[in-house]
């Protein structure tokens, strides 16, 4: 094997290991279940895969084109965290309320978009990563490890939140909606920290 296939191989791995630390579907795992607990076992397993698709063709948009985008409009990553961090909220406070009629009465589809797929997968961070691995990229096989990478992450999330689906069928209603609570008290404690990490970078500069 030559050295150039050693190394693509090496960047392929890195980048399958950065972007999975990142997109942390153990993580996601709780709050999937909170907002999907009223579907059906038919419609989680699609939400799941949707959600992943959501998130892989988001990271793939911004991979290309997000610095492009981003420097036209005159946006910085922390004001998109920030923006991100703000819908993450709304959508806690209805999980911890209780009041999903926002969330719960959409379609399964609108539901994978937001906040499944984006902020909640596809967020600044693995954007940005994402963008810098493009970046670091000089051969045909080190871009050709990249796209392994980001599609395998992708079928690990779509295949670990389908997975999850399983603990509903143990839990009864009451399980139910104490895990809708949990997850809404994650994602709030999500929200708050890239709010934060945001403030800190606009602060500093």
């Amino acid at each position: 094997m030559s050295i150039v296939e050693v190394s693509a191989v090496t960047f392929a791995v890195q980048s399958f290991v950065t972007l999975l630390v990142i997109l942390d579907p153990p993580g996601a795992t709780p709050i999937f279940l909170g907002l999907v607990a009223d579907r059906t076992p038919k419609e989680r397993i699609k939400l799941a895969w949707q959600a992943a698709t959501v998130s892989l063709i988001v990271i793939t948009f911004f991979s290309l084109f997000g610095r492009f985008i981003l420097e036209y409009m005159n946006v910085s990553i922390e004001a998109l965290q920030a923006a991100g961090g703000l819908l993450l909220l709304y959508v806690s406070l209805e999980l911890l309320t209780g009041s999903q009629g926002g969330v719960g009465s959409e379609s399964d589809k609108n539901i994978a978009l937001v906040p499944l797929g984006t902020p909640l997968l596809a967020g600044p961070g693995a954007i940005v990563a994402t963008m810098i691995f493009v970046q670091q990229v000089d051969t045909p096989a080190m871009g050709i490890g990249l796209v392994l990478a980001v599609l395998g992450v992708h079928i690990v999330i779509a295949i670990s939140l389908m997975a999850s689906t399983t603990i509903l069928k143990v839990i009864k209603d009451s399980g139910v909606t104490l895990l809708a609570r949990i997850a809404g008290l994650l994602l709030a404690a999500i929200a708050v920290q890239m709010l934060v990490d945001a403030i800190k970078v606009f602060t500093s500069q």
